[in-house]
C-alpha cells in the first residue's frame, strides 16, 4: 500500500482520510484543526505537525482545501508541499477551485519535478463518509492510473476527464446544473403543493417520468418522500448554501472567462447569494424549498 499525506481534514476530508485508512493505507494527517487531526487519528491516521512532516518520504500527497488561495499555500509556500515532499511523490488536489488555478498549479507543480492530478469529488458528506464519491480527474494519463488504487478507496465512480484542469472543468459544469436543476425541482414541489397535489403524491409520479433527476430523487427538498435528504432535518446540510454559492461563482467566472453563455446558471447563482443574504449560508442548498414555501410572491424575476 502506498504511503500517503491527507492535507484539510473538514467535513468532506475527514471521512475520506478515514476511508484510505479502513482500505489499508497508512496516512499521514494535518489539519490546522486540531480536533480535525483527532478525529483522523481515532480513525487509525498518524497525526502530522506540520505539512513538512506529513508529507517526508510519502507516496501520495492528498489536499481537500476550501480554495485555490489555500491550495496554493499549501503547494507552494516556504514550508508547503513542494519544499519537502520527494519528487516522485503524486499530488492529488481534491479540492473545488477554478479551472485557471488548477491549471497554473499544475504548470508549476510539474515544472518542479512532480506528477500531479486535479481530482473534485461529488456527493458530498455522506459519499465522503461513505466512500462513494465521483472523482473528476484532470491530469495525465500516466499519472491517473497511479491514481486509480488510491482514488478507489475514497470513491465509487472515477472519470479521467482530460488534461490538467479538467477535473475542475467538470466539476464546475455538473455543480451549475446542479444548482439549477435544485431550483426547479424546488419551483416543481411548491407548485404541486399549491395546486392540492401531496408531495408524496407527485414524487411517486414524478419520479417515474419525464422529470426525474437526481435533485429529486436522492434529495429530495420535499420532506417526506425520501428519508435521508436533508429536508427532513430542518435543512441541515448536507450540502450548504455557502459552497453552492462558491461553485456558481467559479461557473460564472469560468463562464465570462470563456464566453459561453449561461442565462440560467446566473439566474441560480442570484437566488443563492439572496439566500446568503438572508442569514441561510449554513442551511443546506435544497432550502430554497422552504423559502419559496414562504413566498408571498407567485412570480419572482431572477436578475442575471
Amino acid at each position: 500500500m502506498s504511503h500517503l499525506a491527507f492535507i484539510g481534514l473538514g467535513n468532506m476530508g475527514g471521512g475520506m482520510c478515514a476511508n484510505l485508512v479502513s482500505s489499508g493505507h497508512p496516512v499521514r494527517a494535518y489539519d490546522l484543526n486540531p480536533e480535525a487531526v483527532d478525529q483522523a487519528v481515532a480513525a487509525g491516521a498518524t497525526p502530522a505537525l506540520d505539512i513538512a512532516s506529513a508529507v517526508a518520504g510519502c507516496d501520495v500527497v492528498i489536499t481537500m482545501l476550501p480554495a485555490g488561495k489555500h491550495v496554493h499555500s499549501v503547494y507552494f509556500g516556504d514550508q508547503g508541499v513542494l519544499a519537502h515532499a520527494p519528487r516522485t511523490a503524486l499530488l492529488i488536489d481534491c479540492s473545488t477551485i477554478s479551472v485557471g488555478e488548477a491549471r497554473d498549479a499544475a504548470t508549476r507543480v510539474q515544472a518542479a519535478g512532480f506528477d500531479c492530478l486535479d481530482a473534485p469529488v461529488s456527493g458530498g458528506v455522506a459519499a465522503a463518509q461513505a466512500g462513494t464519491l465521483t472523482f473528476m480527474v484532470g491530469g495525465s494519463e500516466a499519472a491517473f492510473e497511479r491514481a486509480r488504487v488510491t482514488l478507489g478507496s475514497m470513491g465509487k465512480n472515477i472519470f479521467h476527464a482530460g488534461r490538467s484542469g479538467n477535473g475542475q472543468a467538470a466539476k464546475c459544469a455538473n455543480n451549475m446544473l446542479l444548482g439549477i436543476s435544485m431550483i426547479a425541482t424546488c419551483e416543481a414541489f411548491n407548485l404541486a403543493e399549491k395546486l392540492g397535489l401531496e408531495s408524496q403524491t407527485f414524487f411517486d409520479i414524478a419520479s417515474k417520468a419525464s422529470g426525474q433527476c437526481w435533485s429529486m430523487t436522492a434529495y429530495c427538498p420535499a420532506p417526506g418522500p425520501v428519508p435521508s435528504a436533508p429536508s427532513n432535518r430542518q435543512y441541515e446540510p448536507g450540502f450548504a448554501v455557502a459552497m453552492m454559492l462558491k461553485d456558481l461563482r467559479l461557473a460564472r467566472d469560468a463562464a465570462a472567462a470563456s464566453g459561453a453563455p449561461i442565462p440560467f446558471g446566473l439566474a441560480a447563482h442570484a437566488r443563492y447569494q439572496r439566500l446568503a443574504e438572508a442569514g441561510l449560508s449554513a442551511k443546506d442548498f435544497s432550502v430554497v424549498m422552504q423559502q419559496l414555501e414562504g413566498s408571498t410572491s407567485p412570480i419572482e424575476e431572477d436578475s442575471a
